[in-house]
């Protein structure tokens, strides 16, 4: 049973939250609901980045999904904000 908008979106941020790396790409999140469409769950993910719960991290050629807390945590030694 597909989960509703609002409980997937919360996985989404749980797994953003605990995952081994801070940085995902969409497709990690195709494991939050397998019964979701992958287009449901870009716009999702796009939606949250417009709300603040996740941002775009781009590696130069890739650009993933990433909680703001995370990369700061990452990233704070290296001096990029």
């Amino acid at each position: 049973m597909a989960l509703s908008k609002e409980e997937l979106k919360a996985a989404m941020i749980e797994k953003a939250k605990k995952a081994p790396k801070p940085q995902l790409y969409v497709k990690d999140f195709y494991k939050c609901d397998p019964d979701a469409k992958p287009r449901v769950i870009k716009n999702l993910a796009n939606e949250l980045v417009r709300e603040g719960e996740l941002m775009f991290w781009s590696s130069g050629s890739t650009t993933m999904y990433a909680r703001p807390d995370r990369i700061k945590d990452e990233e704070g030694d290296k001096g990029v904000n």
